[in-house]
């Protein structure tokens, strides 16, 4: 008889799980392992319950205390997260001595883009200007403060293709919006979609009213959105970034918005998370700031959850998961 399967996970997902891992695994029995010293596994699962409020640069001690027994297992052989990137350090540390991780690509997409799409509304109706009018008591109607443009018709260059950009490129192109994708592969994004390689985002930026990051973080996307790219996008454009902070030079963003050439941004990510508190972006009046919760709803978990699940029987069979990182 096989030995049983020891999964690290968290006490809360253990108790949820418990009736999908044994229905997964049929005969064969499993243990549940927490992050006790010198506990070993086999598989792990870091549901969002496990990173809680904890961010890639700042742990809380109970997601540390996790981490460290991910790394502490030899035996880790197969690790699922909850979310789509996989460039938290201890993710790559582990892949660097062969452990699979695979990632929730696609649990949170439309509530990413849902997300995207309040920024961009947001900006393109002046709400940050009207909520300050309505902070201050102020009757001041757009009609005398300089109308916005209308949103239809305006050209958003939209830098990713996966899942959640994939869903941001539908909602826009239903507002109106001339969508052009600029990824890393050189293959058309579809008929309704002009596409470039990352290779050329410099030649579409003189032509963006918008310009969306929705790309993962890697060498080459990491501060691409430098001063230099900022200058060459039209005066008054806009930035909305739910991908990661780091795929932007921060103090150039600054700049660019202090100044007026930025006409705006929406910023979900931020180059170190939790935005520090004395960050100018809290306070630019053309910026709306978010807490790294675009993706943030009620039922992620339960989506993330069944794609254990699945990956789990996946794995057990000797199947390639889903969203295996590369």
């Amino acid at each position: 008889m096989s030995a049983p399967l020891r999964i690290l996970l968290s006490r809360a997902a253990g108790e949820r799980l418990a009736g999908g891992i044994a229905a997964v695994l049929g005969e064969r029995a499993y243990v549940r392992v927490g992050p006790e010293a010198g506990v070993d596994a086999d598989v792990a699962f870091v549901s969002r319950d496990v990173t809680g409020l904890s961010t890639k640069f700042e742990l809380q001690p109970a997601t540390r205390a996790f981490y460290d027994a991910l790394e502490a297992a030899p035996s880790l052989r197969w690790l699922q997260i909850h979310s789509a990137g996989v460039d938290r350090p201890v993710y790559q540390r582990l892949r660097a001595r062969g452990v699979q991780v695979s990632t929730a690509s696609g649990a949170n997409a439309l509530v990413v883009a849902h997300s995207a799409l309040a920024g961009v509304l947001a900006l393109a109706r002046e709400l940050p200007r009207l909520w300050d009018a309505q902070r201050a008591g102020t009757w001041a109607p757009l009609i005398a403060s300089g109308l916005p443009r209308d949103l239809d018709g305006q050209h958003a260059v939209l830098v990713g293709w996966g899942p959640v950009a994939q869903e941001i490129a539908r909602l826009l192109r239903a507002f109106g919006l001339r969508v052009t994708v600029v990824r890393q592969q050189d293959r058309p994004a579809g008929e309704d979609f002009a596409t470039i390689p990352c290779t050329r985002l410099r030649e579409v930026l003189p032509q963006a009213d918008w310009l969306v990051l929705a790309c993962p973080l890697t060498d080459t996307t990491r501060g691409f959105v430098d001063a230099q790219a900022l200058a060459l996008l039209p005066a008054r454009a806009r930035l909305v970034n739910v991908a990661r902070g780091e795929l932007v030079d921060e103090p150039a963003l600054v700049d660019a918005l202090r100044s007026g050439r930025l006409g705006g941004a929406f910023l979900d990510v931020f180059a170190h998370e939790p935005l520090a508190a004395d960050s100018p972006l809290w306070k630019l009046a053309n910026v709306i700031a978010t807490p790294h919760s675009a993706g943030a709803s009620d039922g992620n978990a339960a989506r993330v959850e069944r794609l254990f699940l699945d990956n789990l029987r996946r794995w057990c069979a000797g199947e390639t998961p889903h969203h295996l990182a590369a």
